[in-house]
């Protein structure tokens, strides 16, 4: 039976750079940095109230990809279509706040929702993500249908 997520991915144009984004503007951990025989980096990153999940930071290319796949990967970061999931906080508008002061690209600043406050920021490579501040009604099939079906905002 599976438990809880351990592990999620998303594409990176550079691990370096992007080990700095997540680690200097989002205040991330490190959580692994080693290079595999076949030369592969695995690298992941996680937040400090999530000791257990790693973030795998990975850039399309050999030895997981072909070229072709790479470059059809790395258009699409390019457009900004890939999203990286979406991230809890406790204060969604303080976290707007803190990341904007950190150079944090938001392309939707904090609206309340149904299920809470939410946020959508990109990272440097283009991935976007949502940041949401739960409500009691978040994880509330019910309510939640009623929301949406009713058209509320």
């Amino acid at each position: 039976m599976i438990t809880k997520l351990g592990v999620a991915s998303v594409y990176v144009n550079d691990y370096d750079e992007a080990l700095a984004f997540f680690i200097d503007k989002l205040g991330f951990q490190l959580r692994s940095d080693v290079r595999m025989e076949n030369g592969y980096r695995w690298l992941t990153v996680g937040p400090s109230a999530s000791p257990e999940f790693q973030l795998a930071l990975s850039v399309p290319g050999p030895p997981m990809h072909d070229e072709e796949t790479a470059a059809t990967l790395r258009a699409l970061m390019a457009k900004g279509t890939l999203s990286g999931g979406a991230w809890n906080t406790d204060d969604c508008r303080r976290t707007f706040d803190e990341y904007s002061a950190r150079g944090v690209e938001f392309i939707q600043e904090p609206v309340d929702r149904p299920y809470g406050v939410e946020a959508v920021f990109r990272d440097n490579s283009g991935n976007w993500y949502s940041l949401n501040e739960l409500n009691d009604k978040a994880l509330d099939q019910k309510a939640m249908s009623e929301a949406f079906e009713s058209g509320a905002p």
